[in-house]
């Protein structure tokens, strides 16, 4: 019997990439398993390299709510790239992106992007100091931020995937200036800004990276009236929810108001691309208008520039209705598995994830509680019926606005079984 490509793939990857993946989730540790290996993508399917055709409920974690390779975003690269792939100068298209961003999201006065969500909370938090001269973070336990040594702390994610609270090679002083609190929490956030040296608050407004968390009622306007009691910066990290959750992101959807917003994924229209942006006073102290720095030489990137705003003039209304009635209709068509399984679900709009607990976590500690061996052969079996979830417990799916109706009943009737060949987690949880 011939060896399955993929199998191959990942033996030559382990000799030359550590671990054989450049993300350590992609390595399907956490659900004793090897990653397919894929090989091209269309709409909500994703073939490997052996030709096995999965739903794909990962999206490239989030990016591409309009399925891939959409034939509007492909033209808008071509054709930028047609001009030149990068210019290490200004140009037109990022100030017509960086116009339709500040018209789009409430929160944003002023933009300034950069290439990923990681370097996009790194110089929010930098800017946050420097606008504020206090050094301390707070930070929600299990809410991901990226990969850098401010916030890879309690940091959910791939890093609980891998049973580290941190990482080794974040010095202790750098890690000492952030302080955690339990998401839904306002109490322990209030206790740390009443020290008076928090410089910023940040939140994933809806968490993606501990499972799909829904926010109490008042709990985001709860921590914005908090900072802006204390003399904090608010930072909404919507880098997965915005323009997912709504045009103008969980901000909208949820009537809250942030000092500094980070986004990425969706903006990018699948390719490198973030930005942060906020108040103007505060974008203000931004190099060269001031005196923290940040610079980058893809910042911009025409080809990233213009599959982002391809993909944002795609976003209308009927898209968002599309993805309120795909979420809408996976739940329905699931719920009564996930009970009977002893598990439970939570979903916001078009994220949701399926927790092997019998109540939904409302923050990371219960998130912690839920049956890991179970999720694992959830995912294996799930991904035999042809449906591709994300490979930890700790990470949300995304839906797509373009699954057709057969694709939408795959994923039910593969999840469902998926459900019903697992034993039910305990009942201590």
């Amino acid at each position: 019997m011939q060896t399955p490509r993929s199998t191959t793939l990942l033996e030559r990857a382990c000799r030359v990439i550590p671990g054989g993946v450049n993300s350590p989730v992609r390595a399907f540790a956490a659900v004793q398993g090897d990653p397919p290996f894929i090989r091209r993508a269309e709409g909500a399917t994703l073939i490997d390299e052996d030709g096995n055709r999965y739903v794909d409920l990962i999206g490239s974690w989030g990016p591409m709510v309009l399925g891939h390779a959409h034939p509007d975003v492909l033209r808008a690269i071509s054709e930028a790239a047609a001009g030149g792939t990068s210019f290490g100068a200004p140009t037109a298209r990022e100030v017509d992106f960086a116009e339709a961003l500040v018209a789009a999201h409430p929160t944003l006065d002023m933009v300034r992007l950069c290439s990923s969500g990681t370097e996009a909370t790194m110089h929010a938090i930098r800017l946050a100091r420097g606008f504020t001269g206090r050094d301390g973070l707070v930070k929600i336990d299990g809410c991901y931020h990226g990969a850098h040594d401010s916030v890879l702390v309690a940091a959910g994610s791939g890093v609980e995937t891998f049973a580290q609270p941190g990482s080794p090679g974040i010095p202790a002083a750098t890690a000492g200036l952030t302080r955690t609190a339990p998401f839904n929490d306002l109490a322990a956030v209030r206790a740390h800004l009443e020290r008076g040296d928090v410089a910023a608050v940040i939140v994933e407004p809806v968490p993606g990276n501990m499972g799909c968390i829904v926010p109490d009622d008042g709990y985001l306007n709860g921590l914005s009236r908090l900072c802006e009691e204390h003399g904090a910066l608010f930072i909404l990290d919507e880098v997965m929810t915005g323009f997912r959750l709504a045009r103008g992101g969980a901000a909208e959807r949820f009537g809250v108001k942030a000092d500094l917003v980070c986004l990425g994924k969706i903006v990018g229209g699948g390719l490198p691309l973030a930005a942060f942006g906020g108040r103007a006073d505060v974008m203000a102290r931004l190099s060269p208008s001031g005196p923290v720095y940040q610079a980058g030489t893809l910042s911009g990137n025409p080809l990233a520039v213009a599959a982002g705003h391809a993909t944002l003039d795609l976003l209308t209304p009927d898209v968002y209705d599309r993805l309120e009635a795909v979420g809408a209709a996976v739940e329905a068509g699931i719920s009564e598995a996930v009970s009977a399984a002893g598990a439970s679900m939570a979903r916001v709009g078009s994220m949701f994830t399926v927790f092997f607990r019998h109540e939904a976590p409302r923050h990371f500690a219960e998130v912690r509680e839920c049956d890991m061996a179970a999720f694992g052969h959830f995912h294996r079996a799930a991904l035999a019926s042809g449906v591709y979830l994300p490979p930890s417990q700790y990470e949300a799916a995304f839906l797509p606005a373009t699954l057709s109706s057969a694709d939408l009943q795959r994923v039910i009737d593969g999840i469902c079984a998926a459900l019903r060949g697992v034993d039910a987690p305990g009942a201590s949880h």
